[in-house]
């Protein structure tokens, strides 16, 4: 017996209904009161602030040396974390301090605004390494879990849900706590980097394309062709105005670059290369490098090189000013290819992030 998408079998019978998906709201299963981590860790605990921002970036370099991460948090990232007008630190974080007041934990938990087929709840938490094998950290966890998930019941869109969280590759202890958690790790990311030593690509423009410089007055149209590009992304929502703004404090305009094209008369936005500059990662790499934040290419403009025109550009951008590498993340499943793109190109694999996730 067959299936015909109408609803019906092919041999004429009626299909079954489909089992109805209950509300959100009850799927996220949140709880009614959520507890801060039990007294005897011997923590005081209380929502961040803004003005906790200088505590909580030397909690992050501390917790970071340690566990040896590739990518550190810059002071300015860490004012980031902290603002958003969508974002509620009074609900939606903790943070944990000793007796003589210094922070030794923390927890926040986001979901943005733009979130139209998958409402997800992103989960960053941590404890200062001298506080690990107290139970501190699975208390986080619990909270922040427990705090997705009322974020996800209150955030009234009736839509498949997620609690998310990124893990490095290398972090053994910390996946080891996600999956007694009953996360489970559904997608990997790889960073990699090209030398820039070697031969850049030589790529011609296609015709009718003029791949120049990023400009603040181009920078609504990349953000509205990057929701385009990005519709068919698995894990991918679109951007608002506010969250497109926001993680722009080590944007570089001038290694950025947008494809537009200018055929009957009519300038749009069909491809774009968006770069950062992180020079405090450089130290930790062992090298210096450019960062490809975002590359994207709308679906009319596919199949004609657009990619390796925009890529070919910022490396050539990156060489000049001196860098030694270029970089970027790449989730090793996009339907796309361009994982393989990235390594004809000659980038090669450094370190790797996990996604896990409890669906709901």
């Amino acid at each position: 017996m067959t299936t015909v998408p109408g609803g019906t079998t092919a041999a004429g019978g009626a299909a079954e209904e489909p089992e109805a998906v209950a509300p959100l709201a009850v799927r996220a299963d949140a709880p009614e009161v959520l507890e801060l981590p039990p007294a005897h860790l011997e923590l005081a605990w209380r929502p961040l602030t803004p003005a906790d921002a200088p505590a909580l970036h030397t909690l992050l370099q501390a917790i970071e040396t340690v566990d040896q991460s590739p990518q550190r948090t810059s002071e300015p990232e860490v004012v980031d974390l902290l603002e958003g007008d969508w974002k509620d630190l009074s609900t939606d974080s903790i943070a944990g301090f000793d007796d003589s007041g210094t922070m030794r934990a923390y927890a926040l938990v986001e979901v943005r605004p733009g979130d139209r087929r998958t409402v997800r709840a992103f989960l960053r938490g941590g404890v200062h390494p001298v506080w690990r094998s107290r139970g501190v950290g699975r208390a986080v966890l619990a909270w922040m879990e427990g705090r997705g998930r009322q974020m996800l019941a209150e955030s009234g869109k009736d839509l498949p849900a997620r609690l998310a969280v990124y893990v490095d590759e290398h972090m053994r202890d910390q996946r080891r706590l996600y999956a007694a958690a009953g996360f489970s790790p559904i997608r990997w990311y790889i960073h990699m980097r090209r030398d820039l030593r070697a031969p850049l690509p030589t790529v011609r423009e296609p015709e009718g394309i003029h791949v120049g410089p990023w400009a603040p007055s181009l920078d609504e149209a990349v953000r509205l062709a990057h929701n385009e590009a990005f519709l068919d992304h698995w894990g991918s929502e679109p951007q608002t105005a506010q969250t497109w703004q926001q993680h722009r404090n080590h944007f570089a305009p001038e290694w950025s670059f947008v494809a537009v094209d200018t055929a009957g008369g009519r300038e749009q936005v069909a491809g774009y290369a968006l770069s950062g500059r992180y020079e405090h990662d450089w130290p930790v790499l062992g090298y210096t490098c450019g960062y490809t934040d975002l590359l994207g290419v709308r679906p009319a403009w596919r199949g004609r090189r657009l990619s390796v025109s925009l890529l070919a550009r910022v490396m050539e951008a990156y060489r000049d000013a001196g860098m030694q590498y270029a970089t970027l993340l790449v989730d090793t499943a996009n339907p796309s290819g361009a994982h393989g793109l990235y390594e004809r190109l000659g980038y090669e694999a450094t370190h790797g992030e996990v996604l896990y996730s409890v669906e709901i």
